[in-house]
């Protein structure tokens, strides 16, 4: 097979609930499932935490709407009056928000705490990498951040990501030899998105080779990586 032609058996598994590894972060999990409208949710925790694939699950609901930092702020301003209100939104990496945006999510705080009691009401659910107060946003924003519930995320141990890895890889419909995930563990990145993206190159790899995945299979993989690296 061309490595240039290379075909998707399987698409990458959307983020969801039955697919997130909580690890030490069971709390947050339980607080995105029972996010329901009126409420709101702060999620916060290092990059490679989850909070974002916790963000895209509830997102994936009806009648939910995805906002990431580089989101039209007026798109996010008008989200709650459009024709068909939607009962969540999410809005992701408010870090990197610029200031027309962080007014644009303030202007949303207002939003979702006047309709709070009446049938208009909506979730909504915020992340971001730090705790509300050390948020390198506008004050009264900042503030906002801790209205309702707040919950931290953790990294995951070795123990976690090795569950996450294999879940993974079972989604993908691959089958990973225990060798092979502890020399990913121990050899490569330990993001889990760099993770997640190492097992679909992997998968393809493996296509395009007509090779099992193997040790050896995915040190070939990445010295050849690393040989088309553009200079």
């Amino acid at each position: 097979m061309n490595r240039q032609l290379l075909l998707d058996v399987l698409p990458e598994p959307a983020p969801s609930f039955s697919n997130f590894i909580p690890g030490p972060n069971d709390e947050a999990l339980a607080g995105a499932r029972a996010l329901a409208p009126g409420h709101a949710a702060y999620f916060w925790g290092p990059a490679g935490s989850g909070r974002s694939h916790l963000l895209r699950a509830l997102a994936a609901l009806p009648q939910a709407r995805y906002f990431g930092a580089d989101a039209d702020p007026q798109a996010l301003r008008d989200a709650p009056d459009a024709q068909q209100p939607p009962r969540l939104i999410a809005v992701d990496d408010v870090h990197l928000l610029g200031e027309e945006a962080q007014a644009a999510l303030f202007a949303l705080y207002n939003r979702w705490r006047e309709s709070a009691a009446s049938g208009r009401a909506f979730a909504l659910a915020v992340a971001g990498d730090r705790a509300p107060m050390n948020m390198p946003l506008r004050e009264d924003l900042r503030t906002r951040l801790g209205w309702d519930l707040v919950f931290r995320l953790a990294l995951l141990s070795d123990t976690d990501k090795l569950a996450a890895l294999t879940l993974q890889a079972g989604d993908r419909g691959l089958q990973l030899a225990p060798e092979v995930l502890n020399w990913i563990l121990t050899r490569y990145e330990r993001d889990m998105r760099r993770l997640a993206t190492l097992l679909d190159a992997l998968d393809r790899y493996s296509l395009a080779s007509g090779r099992a995945i193997t040790i050896p299979l995915l040190r070939a993989m990445l010295a050849d990586q690393e040989a088309n690296r553009p200079q």
